[in-house]
């Protein structure tokens, strides 16, 4: 899972991405705002595909909101509480390439 900053009708917003393992687009969401409830809010609407499974290892960027929605998580049940949260930069490199695209527009 990945945030980024993009343009969007001459305002700035922020574009949440969740992709699976083969690099596919799981989900994603815009806001105008980037904070633990948004953060918990897409990751709800990601868990929620039909095609999705209570994942392992949430693999995301250094957005410090994303330990906060996913403890709030864990604690009520929503997400599986083995599930690990890794914030390494080099590890979200399949969400990393796809935003070149998005970036370069």
């Amino acid at each position: 899972m990945d945030e980024t900053y993009i343009k969007v009708k001459c305002r700035w917003i922020y574009l949440y991405r969740a992709v699976d393992a083969r690099g596919q687009t799981v989900d994603f969401l815009l806001s105008a705002k980037r904070d633990a409830a948004v953060a918990r809010r897409f990751f709800r609407q990601a868990l929620k595909q039909a095609h999705t499974v209570n994942p392992r290892t949430l693999i995301v960027d250094k957005n410090a909101t994303y330990p906060s929605a996913t403890k709030a998580m864990k604690k009520e049940g929503e997400l599986w509480r083995f599930a690990k949260l890794r914030q390494v930069k080099y590890l979200n490199n399949i969400v990393e390439q796809d935003h070149r695209r998005i970036k370069s527009a």
